[in-house]
């Protein structure tokens, strides 16, 4: 099952996020958040944020989306950091939208392809 990882400065806004997210994918149980810095301030941390990679990591990939642009900057060098060893991609995409929407496609065995390409379709959902 593809796995999808939430980086954001805050940790209130990621747990939101993933709240939100399985409440359309209910059983889907590869959800993490990389959030906040270790003391429970705000920012990003790149070795959290592998870790929660490897941790959403089964073997089918993770997706990862960020909040702002020094969020993706730590997801970045997370993933670099992994030199590898795990199949991960930041999916250009809003946080919000792109989570509810990974998360029902990984719920349903979508590849991982299918989760990015679905996943960034979102950049261009109206809302009005």
């Amino acid at each position: 099952m593809v796995g999808i990882v939430i980086v954001s400065h805050s940790p209130k806004i990621a747990e939101g996020i993933k709240e939100l997210a399985l409440e359309m994918a209910r059983d889907y149980q590869g959800l993490y958040c990389a959030a906040g810095l270790e003391d429970g301030t705000i920012g990003t941390d790149a070795v959290r944020i592998m870790e929660a990679i490897e941790s959403a990591d089964s073997g089918d990939g993770v997706v990862v989306l960020g909040d702002l642009g020094s969020g993706i900057i730590s997801a970045e060098t997370a993933i670099d950091m992994l030199d590898g060893s795990v199949k991960a991609r930041i999916a250009d995409a809003p946080i919000v939208e792109g989570a509810i929407v990974a998360a029902v496609e990984a719920s349903i065995g979508s590849s991982f392809e299918r989760v990015i390409e679905e996943t960034e379709k979102t950049r261009g959902f109206n809302k009005i």
